[in-house]
């Protein structure tokens, strides 16, 4: 079974590439659809013709894998339309709560590290733990990082004391 798919292989090789080639979009769904069509070809061979019928063969699975690969575009394009629309309809529905502006600059100021901990415990409403868990680090050294981060949010914004912009340090309005 292997010396005949190898035979196959070497055989068509460059005919399928050549075939593929000329009709891929890009070099990595040629690159993609040459190799689903050798892998069909080895879990099929035994429905692999001989001879020259073989190329035929293999040309038939190319096309089909082509054009699988293109219905598979043009979904994944319109899913990506469709959810682009969603996220720009939704977009503006947060609205900051008044005079809070500066959180928002001072929050966009900091490192990204630093704005996703803060964004996973005000926005999400995760605790130490879980942000652990996303994050890939225990919950200790989660619950430290949102210390942290907060200090420099809090830096950042120039905050000393109570009033509203303390609450939204302690997650109250983010």
């Amino acid at each position: 079974m292997r010396d005949r798919f190898e035979a196959i292989y070497d055989a068509c090789y460059p005919a399928i590439h050549q075939y593929v080639a000329r009709r891929a979009e890009t070099p990595d769904d040629a690159a993609d659809a040459i190799s689903e069509t050798f892998l069909t070809a080895w879990r099929r061979i035994h429905d692999v013709p001989e001879g020259e019928a073989a190329l035929h063969w293999l040309y038939g699975v190319a096309r089909r894998v082509l054009a699988n690969q293109r219905r598979g575009a043009v979904r994944r394009a319109g899913l990506s339309d469709r959810l682009r629309d969603e996220l720009a309809a939704s977009a503006g529905t947060y609205e900051l709560p008044e005079g809070l502006e500066h959180v928002r600059a001072a929050f966009d100021a900091l490192p990204e590290r630093d704005r996703e901990v803060l964004a996973l415990a005000c926005w999400e409403g995760l605790t130490g733990e879980q942000i652990g868990r996303v994050l890939g680090c225990t919950g200790v050294a989660a619950r430290i990082r949102l210390h942290r981060a907060r200090k420099r949010l809090a830096k950042e914004i120039g905050v000393t004391g109570e009033g509203r912009t303390a609450s939204v340090l302690r997650g109250e309005h983010l």
